[in-house]
């Protein structure tokens, strides 16, 4: 099949409903958006306290952070594979080969990338601010919630590039999941099994939902900043 006649059956699938093919992208969304729900509070949190206060060890967790982004997720995920295999100190929960075993990877994957973009917000923040904060009264959450407030653009990018990560990974949703089709398949691994098998008509079909994806997320957060930045320009 030449390029233009697989772009073509690409387009065909994707507005003829193909069950399969939308079966595929519902799973990754629903991983990936659960995974991220899940990971997103909890490294807000831990990127604004480490960024927030002095503590022993506090550089150490810096560097940790950051050199979790360096991690390749097949790693990450040969090692979901171990805690969550019947030998393994997590295999009575059975999460191996289901969607559960996914988002458990998607979070181990998005948590680093949280971080490090909530930890590099916070630090750029002014401090005055927090310290105007407390200065008038406010309480440690208010304190927290009027930084992060302010930084929200940052927390906001943290979030996109999380997503980004998640969905588009294939080593560990390939590990964990076993690209068992109709539970397990994502995009990433549906990609990487119809190319392999030399059906490219599917494998450009998930590809340009990925892209589809990937600028409607990032088109969100260009127009917020630009509303904001319109709204501070009428102030």
């Amino acid at each position: 099949m030449s390029i233009p006649d697989a772009v073509g059956s690409a387009f065909l699938l994707l507005f003829s409903g193909d069950a399969a093919l939308w079966r595929i992208i519902w799973i990754s969304l629903k991983t990936s958006i659960v995974g991220l729900l899940i990971a997103a509070p909890i490294a807000i949190l831990a990127g604004y306290a480490i960024a927030s206060f002095s503590f022993r060890g506090r550089r150490v967790l810096i560097w940790l952070s950051q050199a979790a982004l360096s991690l390749p997720t097949v790693l990450i995920g040969l090692l979901l594979y171990l805690t969550l295999s019947r030998q393994g100190p997590l295999g009575a929960l059975q999460m191996l080969f289901t969607q559960s075993g996914i988002i458990a990877g998607q979070v181990l994957i998005a948590l680093p990338v949280l971080v490090a973009f909530t930890l590099s917000a916070v630090q750029a923040a002014d401090p005055r601010l927090a310290e105007t904060a407390i200065a008038h009264g406010a309480s440690s959450w208010r304190v927290l919630l009027t930084v992060l407030h302010e930084v929200r653009f940052g927390v906001m990018a943290a979030v996109i590039n999380g997503f980004g990560r998640v969905i588009s990974e294939v080593g560990c949703a390939l590990m964990v999941g076993g690209n068992i089709a109709g539970e397990t398949r994502t995009i990433t691994t549906a990609i990487a099994l119809e190319t392999s098998k030399g059906d490219f008509a599917q494998g450009i079909a998930l590809g340009i939902v990925l892209v589809a994806i990937a600028l409607a997320i990032n088109a969100v957060l260009v127009l917020l900043q630009g509303d904001t930045r319109t709204a501070r320009a009428a102030i």
